[in-house]
């Protein structure tokens, strides 16, 4: 009698178990699927925030604007003195010292060496068939006596689960510009 007891109370625990484990499995994926946006997105925000930090130098007398803002802070062109020649090269494009960054049909594009936000050639930063980007701008606040502030805002979606949403924000001093 005390067997079927156990047994019948064991096997009413092993039931509601059973029902528990799959939602502790789809809450545990979702959680790492939004972890790894977020790193995604902060990785990529800091790649364009490290270029917006080093735009205007020049060691020398460039020509040229350091920073260009497009498109309502969508695209960006970056310029910075990287080889210390004390010019902006414009070519060959491998040494050129022009950045672009643009969102363009859900990714975030890059090309070195641009020198306007449309045209061909801009590689893909962000994969659009893992996650789709739905905000990326930049924007410049002046301060009376100081230098710019520039701001990174990016708002991305995985693909596959629209709900899974993440928006990161980054502020950087120009203090080159």
């Amino acid at each position: 009698m005390e067997v079927l007891i156990a047994m019948a109370i064991s096997s009413v625990l092993l039931l509601a178990t059973s029902r528990f484990l799959p939602a502790l499995q789809g809450a545990v994926l979702r959680q790492t699927r939004q972890q790894a946006l977020e790193e995604e997105i902060w990785q990529r925000l800091y790649v364009v925030a490290k270029h917006l930090q080093r735009a205007g130098y020049c060691n020398g007398s460039c020509q040229g604007e350091p920073l260009q803002l497009e498109k309502s802070g969508e695209c960006l062109i970056v310029r910075w003195d990287a080889n210390s020649n004390g010019i902006w090269d414009g070519s060959p494009v491998t040494d050129a010292d022009s950045t672009g960054f643009r969102l363009n049909n859900g990714a975030l594009e890059t090309l070195r060496g641009a020198t306007t936000c449309t045209g061909k050639g801009w590689e893909k930063m962000t994969d659009p068939g893992v996650f789709n980007i739905s905000r990326f701008a930049v924007t410049r606040t002046a301060h009376s006596g100081f230098a710019p502030q520039l701001t990174v805002i990016m708002t991305a979606s995985l693909t596959a689960d629209s709900q899974t949403a993440v928006s990161a924000q980054y502020s950087v001093t120009g203090f080159n510009l």
